[in-house]
């Protein structure tokens, strides 16, 4: 990728010796929303590097666990650790300035805007802290020099003149995910990249979810299992807001406990649909 784009406190940051331990690491992570227990006590690390999915029937937790990570949410209890820092009471914000990334079940991007707009004005909470008004985007080049690398990156190359709202759904959620890498975060949250996307277009969106997965931690949603055993090193299976079990893809694939909590009606945290799985 080219060189990132400047920042304030980047020389800090990047001198920073690279954590040996987890990326992520939970432990006891509950949230509640009024009378109703949506994560009860959660533990869970993911090894720096390492594709980890969660998976589980609608209701079950996952977006929420991804919600608290992200700052999103706030827990009823619980720690959470970024690279080795604590950020259990860090801000959305800051939880980014540390490296950590998120995209969403609901695309989330500008229609209106060109696919360079939506990739620079990504990539310019990076470059200052609030833009000067005397000087327009397009005198940083070296903002557009990053969101032309992204877009090579996500396959959108030849794509970046276009209005996002003219492209297909699932080259909308390609642009969403540029923007998620706009900081190049090392820990980098999905949540169901697959959702929406038509058959046609799931094969080349598989393969951008495992180009981006190098090189970085990746926490997981998605619901087709025949992507998440391809491009996952681990899988967790979560029920009720509460961990399963956790193994490689075979070992998940082989559990008869899985199989038993896909079956039947889960009820769902505020925000996820309650289905038969």
């Amino acid at each position: 990728m080219s060189a990132a784009v400047p920042r304030r406190g980047a020389r800090q940051r990047d001198a920073a010796p690279v954590h040996a331990g987890p990326a992520i690491a939970c432990r006891g992570v509950s949230v509640r929303f009024g009378d109703f227990q949506a994560l009860t006590s959660v533990d869970l690390d993911v090894a720096t590097g390492q594709t980890l999915a969660l998976i589980g029937p609608n209701g079950a937790g996952k977006t929420t666990l991804l919600n608290a990570l992200s700052g999103r949410l706030a827990m009823a209890g619980g720690r959470v650790q970024l690279r080795g820092r604590d950020i259990t009471a860090a801000p959305i914000h800051a939880r980014a300035k540390l490296g950590l990334g998120r995209s969403f079940q609901i695309i989330n991007i500008f229609p209106e805007m060109t696919v360079l707009e939506n990739l620079r004005l990504g990539a310019q909470p990076l470059a200052f802290g609030l833009q000067p008004f005397w000087r327009g985007v397009q005198g940083w080049p070296r903002l557009e020099e990053r969101a032309r690398a992204v877009a090579a990156l996500v396959g959108l190359e030849d794509a970046l003149d276009l209005p996002a709202a003219m492209l297909s759904h699932g080259r909308q959620r390609a642009v969403e995910l540029g923007l998620a890498l706009m900081a190049d975060p090392p820990v980098l949250l999905l949540d169901e990249p697959l959702a929406g996307v038509g058959q046609a277009e799931i094969a080349a969106t598989t393969a951008l979810i495992e180009r981006v997965r190098q090189g970085r931690t990746v926490l997981l949603v998605e619901h087709n299992m025949d992507v998440v055993m391809r491009v996952s090193d681990e899988v967790v299976v979560m029920m009720g807001g509460e961990v399963l079990t956790r193994g490689t893809p075979a070992q998940v694939r082989a559990d008869a406990r899985v199989r038993r909590a896909y079956l039947g009606e889960f009820r769902a945290a505020p925000g996820e649909e309650s289905v038969h799985a």
